[in-house]
């Protein structure tokens, strides 16, 4: 369990198979044999496996550079808040590559297989230099070499990691084509709640403290209402990061509003902010306190390419 002593190794859910971005941020953020990686097949079953107690601890996407917020992570979040809580966080530079079973020509492409948020962070690439190919979405990057290289179509090519392409025997026909070299994920750890904030098995101890929270309420559909709960922050000088909103899905104008700000929610500024907040809130969910990752430009010398030393055995079979 979280917080316990014996030292042995963590169970932590992750978006599979094995060779996924998920997968690389759970090795490259993980202490050596602290953790033991348990593939699923969705940012879903990662969050419910964790909620039913299968496993200790998961790791999922919050945010992209490029693309922003992944809204699945978001809406988990919502819905099992109380139940999980955000406890830390990495980020990962993303680098896609257009993988396929074997060596053929980029013109006899005809679709290119991805996770729904990969095509986007690679538009120029695949304007330029597919624009005959329709894109299809898989359940993850990894998925998406697997299948190609199981079905063996030289019309078929997948957006994926290198390492993926390893894992399945694939041949990697063109390496970086997102849009930007500084492309970045963001993941967060995951704890059940009541677990202890301060104990995902990172290797670094990484920056700030920060809070990520939601919010609604009938409010919001009078003007000035999301301003008096954006002002019990503002009074008390609490830097805000980011704010978002998503539907609530219960009819078309009722949104959530997500929010992430500077400082612990056991700090007494931030605890009178959210006690005024919830005054003016139906609803007032704390989804975590952690320290931010830190950003690349923050990290030592040589972090990026030490990653994954020391990180526990892949399956290859991707289970």
């Amino acid at each position: 369990m979280p917080g316990r002593t014996d030292g042995a190794p963590r169970s932590v859910a992750y978006l599979g198979p094995a060779g996924t971005f998920s997968e690389e941020a759970l090795l490259g953020s993980a202490r050596p044999g602290s953790v033991e990686p348990v593939a699923v097949a969705s940012i879903r079953e990662a969050v419910d496996a964790l909620e039913a107690g299968s496993v200790e601890l998961a790791i999922v996407p919050i945010e992209n550079s490029l693309e922003g917020s992944i809204n699945v992570t978001l809406d988990l979040l919502a819905e099992q808040a109380g139940e999980v809580r955000i406890v830390g966080e990495t980020l990962l530079r993303v680098r896609h590559c257009l993988i396929a079973a074997r060596e053929v020509p980029l013109e006899g492409i005809e679709s290119v297989v991805s996770h729904p948020q990969v095509p986007g962070q690679c538009t120029r690439f695949l304007r330029a230099e597919l624009a005959q190919a329709q894109i299809r979405a898989a359940a993850s990057t990894a998925e998406a070499v697997r299948g190609v290289v199981a079905a063996g179509d030289d019309a078929v090519a997948a957006l994926g990691t290198e390492l993926a392409a390893e894992i399945y025997g694939a041949v990697v026909l063109r390496a970086g084509v997102e849009d930007r070299a500084d492309n970045e994920t963001r993941f967060v750890w995951l704890a059940r709640g009541g677990a202890s904030v301060d104990e995902p098995p990172l290797r670094q101890a990484g920056g700030e403290r920060r809070s990520s929270l939601v919010f609604w309420g009938a409010g919001a559909r009078h003007a000035g209402w999301l301003v008096r709960c954006l002002d019990e922050f503002a009074a008390r000088e609490i830097n805000l990061h980011k704010i978002e909103s998503r539907p609530r899905r219960e009819q078309l104008g009722d949104y959530m509003f997500f929010v992430e700000l500077a400082g612990d929610e056991g700090e007494e500024r931030v605890a009178a902010a959210l006690e005024g907040l919830r005054g003016l809130c139906e609803r007032v969910l704390v989804l975590g306190s952690y320290r931010t990752a830190l950003p690349a430009a923050g990290r030592a010398e040589g972090d990026e390419e030490g990653a994954n030393a020391g990180a526990p055995a892949r399956s290859s079979s991707g289970g």
